[in-house]
């Protein structure tokens, strides 16, 4: 499953520093992108959102004319066998950078999963077939699942980024996505990294309220974590390959200090042997080349 940034504007392809090869594109381009994916065999894409502007509440978020509701349209027009899932957060269409609204100077995790039962409906309504909470708001996945379940998307899928780590792993998706908190950090809402029993007490909680996919964020570094879950849990397995994994492995290729395709191709095994169904990861379209010239 490739990630894929899409923002406002027109004819835009925009490299991302931090991540090289990773570009954010406008909805008018993103289907020459994601066409070249398909050709490449990547069968599912994972959408982000940067919008045009921000606000106290990440209206954009769940706007029918936010960013990522039009990629999905676009991209469904183009691609019927495309699995299109929509991460759903609001830290990308906050002004204050937070995944969910504030109340008295903190994150109000009531006041959030509202707003973000009505952006995954959103996103079903544009013809997502996943939709992804990544914001580690208590009871977003139950929010979620019934919002869908009572508009008749019932055939919907939820995957929850279940095991979800406040990693040093993300700062370069933050530049990506221009999503770093305007102050503090996201501790509060994000998993301890010394912590593995909290991991499966958080994917029991999904499952519980009715997640279909469950997640372990990031994978590297927590390759033992993604173990457990698969010798605990019979649902899909998801493992995301984060921006800080992508990025270090192309920073030291570019020193001519490590070969990237056997590293890059290295660390995906790892991560299918540690038990993952879906690895999400930005060397997506490599990989898929790599393993096709591998045959």
């Amino acid at each position: 499953m490739a990630p894929v940034f899409v923002r406002d504007g027109e004819r835009v392809v925009e490299p991302v520093e931090a991540m090289p090869g990773v570009n954010r594109y406008s909805v008018d381009t993103v289907s020459d992108y994601v066409g070249r994916l398909v050709d490449e065999g990547v069968r599912s894409v994972l959408l982000f959102g940067i919008p045009g502007s921000k606000d106290e509440s990440g209206s954009e978020a769940y706007s029918s004319h936010g960013v990522v509701s039009r990629a999905i349209e676009e991209l469904k027009s183009h691609f019927h066998s495309l699995v299109v899932a929509a991460d759903v957060c609001l830290c990308e269409y906050t002004s204050q950078g937070h995944c969910g609204v504030l109340d008295g100077g903190g994150v109000s995790n009531e006041m959030t999963l509202p707003l973000l039962a009505k952006a995954a409906l959103q996103y079903a309504r544009a013809g997502a077939d996943i939709v992804c909470p990544s914001a580690m708001m208590d009871g977003q996945v139950r929010a979620i699942r019934k919002a869908l379940d009572g508009s008749s998307y019932e055939e919907r899928l939820v995957m929850g980024y279940s095991a979800k780590y406040a990693s040093s792993f993300y700062g370069p998706f933050r530049e990506a996505a221009g999503s770093a908190p305007a102050f503090g950090d996201r501790k509060g809402y994000q998993m301890s990294p010394a912590n593995s029993r909290e991991a499966m007490r958080e994917i029991d909680s999904d499952v519980r309220e009715g997640a279909d996919i469950v997640m372990v964020k990031p994978a590297l570094a927590y390759l033992d974590v993604l173990s457990k879950a698969r010798e605990r849990y019979d649902l899909p397995l998801a493992a995301y390959s984060v921006s800080g994994e992508y990025s270090m492995i192309k920073a030291a290729a570019a020193k001519g200090w490590l070969d990237e395709r056997g590293a890059a191709m290295e660390v995906a095994t790892s991560i299918r042997r540690a038990g993952a169904d879906i690895i999400i990861t930005y060397f997506a379209e490599q990989l898929a080349v790599w393993l096709r010239e591998g045959r």
